[in-house]
């Protein structure tokens, strides 16, 4: 049996992209550390690689990146981290420094009760409860409303009165078709309740849920209804546990859990509900017919609330309100309200393809390729896709998204188009009632995202003087790391470029260029400009210039452009001017960081400057190839911050 370092729990409402790319984060850091990682995903088909239990009592640390519950009482006696799915997504590496931390919170059983009836900060909190129940309701909930709702919409085929046996219009395949929708649709709202329920309080809670869900639909109250009507049910069965203590679980277990909790729970929280669905009913209709109104009144604003909506988190609980709103629509026979929300959820994904088509130097190589992978999921209404480039820049690109949604639910609602399925993308095309001007409505605001999203990236690219997108070497051409390290400059010899790039092994024109003279490994600076001026002065001590002020302005120019601060303490300052007689490399290890601008914003230790002769035939970049190629090796890196000597160093670059 393998044992693993750490050990995580990854899990969203869908269980579609956000389950995936935490698993694939995680494990991405894990393999940066030289750490052993398991991960146990809960998608959409059940829960992959589940943890048995030797590993999680051989395991160092757990980490749970979750909006659904994952029964987290069996990390019992672990250091435990608890956030939300998109945290996993996002800054992985803090996730480790915290469950790796000496004082990381161990986690204690039965936390989520206490948390739920007391507030205590102690284990999950009660906001994150909160949370994770409602998305396990969502995430349970959602194939049910996905499979009704699509087989309802194909009933439509045969006509929208289909199911009447007294149209002309009847079919019995279409009318069996529409019952069993219907019955399917009408599981939304206990589903809802019974797994919010069961995200609290386990089997009884699931149990008390399903009967107050029921009533929560037969009484009109809607989702609405659901989600309180499950938040009931959990904390109604959290207290009938406390007040049945006394009762010794040795003798009492089976009663308690096959009689005193289902019949109270239900009696309780029923009559709770019960009492609560009249004006929760009032609310439910009162919302409903507002949503109605706007979007005959005005679609404009609608469709701006809508976008805004499902562009904002990408699958998250904003975005999920939405979505639930269009779904409750859609059981009461509105297919306008979710026609608004598709097309906002499908555009986000498309115009990062679009985005990186248009201009594709301003991103990485994984960027671009999870670009034109996201047309697919796009296509397929998986929002999710958008998340990695949203993070980016989240000021800017995530008001992007926010605009081309917009513009697209927008659009939809102002032509009244109808979408009577509830998920699906274009897959369900042929059951909209105007197709082609729908998807043409979608491009429409995905360009617009897209074009905004590549203006970004290009700005940012050339701000910092490297990939916009990048957040390391590794992954990168020579080409791209090479542009990245000296954009103003890579593109002047491209034919040499190219020739050099077709290995990823050096050809040996560092023995023309670096020398152990040229390498300083104890260097005193007080700050970035200081390094940078005692560079220029060694370039003059060395013969390679005659002029450092000459030298040491060109440094502050290229660096004004835009950083040449990578990560990982490493920065590749340089310089090109007619003072500079010939090409050379100089490498320096400073004996305290200066503060630089990088991409990790940690401070720089290390510098690899090349100085380059006003005219000069295009080897340079050949060294800069060659460099970038070695950069992308996370071995190389370590190697170099591990030299002691001069000769070390030159060993290390001539390999």
């Amino acid at each position: 049996m393998a044992i693993y370092d750490l050990i995580a729990a990854t899990g969203c409402a869908t269980g579609i992209a956000h389950t995936y790319m935490a698993e694939e984060a995680l494990e991405q850091e894990a393999k940066r550390r030289g750490l052993s990682i398991k991960v146990e995903t809960h998608g959409q088909t059940g829960v992959d690689d589940p943890l048995t239990q030797e590993e999680i009592d051989n395991a160092k640390a757990v980490i749970v990146a979750s909006d659904i519950d994952v029964d987290a009482d069996r990390f019992a006696g672990l250091p435990v981290v608890m956030v939300p799915v998109a945290a996993g997504i996002k800054d992985p590496g803090k996730l480790f420094d915290q469950a790796l931390a000496k004082d990381a919170p161990i986690y204690k059983a039965n936390a989520t009760k206490k948390a739920a009836t007391s507030g205590s900060a102690e284990g999950e909190s009660l906001w994150h409860l909160i949370y994770t129940s409602l998305m396990n309701g969502v995430s349970h909930m959602l194939p049910v409303v996905v499979a009704g709702g699509v087989l309802t919409a194909v009933s439509f085929f045969w006509g929208i009165y289909s199911a009447d046996p007294k149209s002309i219009q009847y079919n019995a395949f279409a009318a069996m078709l529409n019952t069993i929708g219907g019955y399917t649709m009408n599981l939304m709202v206990p589903v809802l309740t019974a797994y919010i329920g069961e995200a609290i309080a386990k089997r009884s809670g699931l149990i008390v849920g399903f009967a107050v869900g029921m009533i929560a639909l037969n009484g009109g109250t809607g989702f609405l209804g659901g989600i309180v009507g499950g938040y009931i049910a959990g904390a109604v069965i959290i207290l009938l546990q406390y007040l049945l203590r006394p009762l010794p679980d040795k003798e009492f277990r089976g009663l308690k859990a096959i009689f005193l909790y289902p019949v109270l729970g239900v009696f309780i929280a029923g009559s709770i509900m019960w009492v609560l669905t009249a004006p929760m009913a009032s609310i439910n209709t009162g919302m409903m017919s507002f949503l109605k109104s706007m979007q005959n009144s005005d679609p404009i604003l609608l469709g701006l609330i809508v976008g805004v909506m499902c562009a904002s988190d990408f699958g998250g609980p904003i975005n999920k309100a939405a979505y639930l709103t269009g779904t409750a629509l859609l059981a009461q026979g509105n297919a306008f309200f979710m026609a608004g929300v598709s097309a906002a959820c499908i555009a986000p994904p498309l115009a990062t393809g679009i985005a990186v088509l248009l201009n594709p130097k301003a991103y990485s190589k994984d960027d671009r390729s999870a670009g034109y992978v996201n047309f697919l999921l796009g296509s397929t209404h998986i929002t999710e896709g958008a998340i990695p480039f949203a993070a980016k820049n989240p000021l800017l690109n995530i008001p992007s998204f926010m605009i081309g949604s917009a513009i697209a639910a927008i659009l939809t609602y102002m032509s009244k188009i109808q979408v009577p399925a509830p998920h699906g993308g274009f897959i369900i095309i042929m059951l909209v009632n105007h197709p082609i001007l729908w998807i043409v409505y979608i491009l429409i605001g995905s360009a617009v995202s897209g074009v905004l999203l590549a203006l970004i990236a290009g700005h940012s690219a050339k701000k910092h003087g490297v990939t916009a997108s990048s957040v390391s070497f590794a992954g990168l051409t020579g080409e791209e790391a090479a542009t990245a390290i000296a954009p103003d400059i890579a593109h002047q010899t491209t034919k040499d470029y190219a020739s050099s790039s077709n290995s990823t092994e050096n050809d040996g024109t560092f023995d023309e260029i670096l020398t152990e003279k040229n390498i300083v490994l104890n260097l005193k600076a007080k700050d970035r400009n200081d390094a940078l001026y005692q560079l220029a002065e060694l370039s003059v001590k060395n013969g390679i210039a005659s002029d450092a002020e000459a030298v040491y302005q060109k440094y502050l120019k290229r660096e004004d452009e835009g950083s040449t601060g990578m990560e990982q303490g490493i920065a590749i300052p340089h310089a090109q001017d007619a003072t500079i007689h010939r090409s050379a490399m100089l490498v320096v290890r400073l004996t305290t960081p200066v503060d630089w601008k990088t991409f990790d914003s940690q401070p720089v230790d290390t510098m690899i400057s090349f100085l380059i002769p006003e005219h000069d035939n295009g080897d340079h970049l050949h060294y800069l190839s060659d460099t970038a190629k070695l950069l992308t090796h996370q071995s190389f890196i370590k190697q170099l911050k591990a030299a002691h000597t001069p000769l070390q160093i030159i060993t290390l670059f001539k390999a």
